[in-house]
């Protein structure tokens, strides 16, 4: 059963890069396509929603008082610094990775924990109740759609479909919340039933295992696959189909059109082709892409 593995850096030595002119495109390696890409499969928070922007504030917070509850003699500086860390090594899996870890961390420290599904629950329950008001700004209209989105988000989907490519979308997010978001930012047209997310039983469910029927089902070759996010998981997937990878290394707080420096680097050691901070100069990557 495909799974998601854990973060391993494959490329060391990246060699120079370059900007496609007047944009903040980078090129980490060339592509060159002999034939248009068909399918695209996009990550969500981050890669194109920014609902969720601020998650690890609440993810940390929950994992310092369940480590505290042990009797640790570590300081909460120390927890909440350990917790960081191993939060964002896994991030781009599915939530219930980091909450497995969590339940690990408990054992090592004499304590007994709890079903890693109860941690990521209440993990949910903190989260919405950090981002409920963006949800119902954006559900009353009181808050644009464009507001939470990745600049551009909307202008590259759109030119991928007059271009004729099968959108699809695959997320860490629990499927329903994934649902749900997608519709308050406007989105479900461009992906209709396409939209994939982490379930209860999550060895059913991985990024890779979709790539994997998207290219089954259309009898399509990797190199007619597209991949954008901005974690680890989609872009190491991608890559192993031999599709074209785009990391989305994006800033969600400031949303400043520069890239994040960790994101870059991350997703450039598991083979990104292409580094963009968000979509703001679409149509250049997309002729940049398409075969001449």
């Amino acid at each position: 059963m495909p799974h998601e593995t854990d973060y391993q850096r494959r490329v060391t030595d990246i060699g120079p890069t370059r900007f496609l002119p007047q944009t903040t495109i980078e090129v980490v390696r060339e592509v060159t396509l002999t034939e248009p890409p068909r399918h695209a499969v996009f990550d969500f928070d981050g890669t194109l929603s920014l609902i969720r922007e601020g998650w690890p504030e609440v993810m940390v917070p929950l994992m310092v008082e369940v480590l505290r509850a042990t009797g640790t003699s570590e300081s909460d500086d120390e927890l909440a610094k350990l917790s960081l860390d191993f939060i964002m090594q896994l991030n781009g899996k599915q939530t219930i990775y980091q909450m497995m870890r969590l339940a690990d961390e408990v054992r090592q420290r004499g304590g007994s924990p709890e079903d890693p599904l109860v941690y990521k629950q209440r993990y949910h329950d903190r989260l919405l109740e950090r981002i409920n008001h963006r949800r119902d700004g954006l559900r009353t209209g009181r808050v644009a759609a464009a507001e939470f989105l990745v600049p551009g988000s909307v202008e590259l989907l759109c030119e991928l479909q007059a271009r004729g490519v099968a959108l699809y979308l695959a997320s860490g997010t629990d499927e329903v919340y994934v649902k749900e978001e997608v519709e308050l930012l406007g989105l479900t047209p461009f992906f209709g039933r396409h939209i994939y997310g982490a379930r209860d039983d999550f060895q059913n469910f991985s990024k890779q295992m979709v790539i994997e029927r998207i290219l089954r089902e259309n009898n399509a070759a990797g190199s007619r696959l597209l991949g954008f996010g901005d974690g680890y998981v989609e872009i190491d997937n991608i890559k192993t189909a031999e599709g074209t990878a785009i990391a989305v290394a994006s800033d969600e707080r400031n949303k400043s059109g520069r890239p994040d420096p960790w994101k870059r680097d991350r997703l450039i050691g598991v083979g990104a082709d292409i580094v963009v901070p968000d979509y703001r100069h679409a149509v250049e990557l997309l002729d940049y892409l398409w075969p001449k």
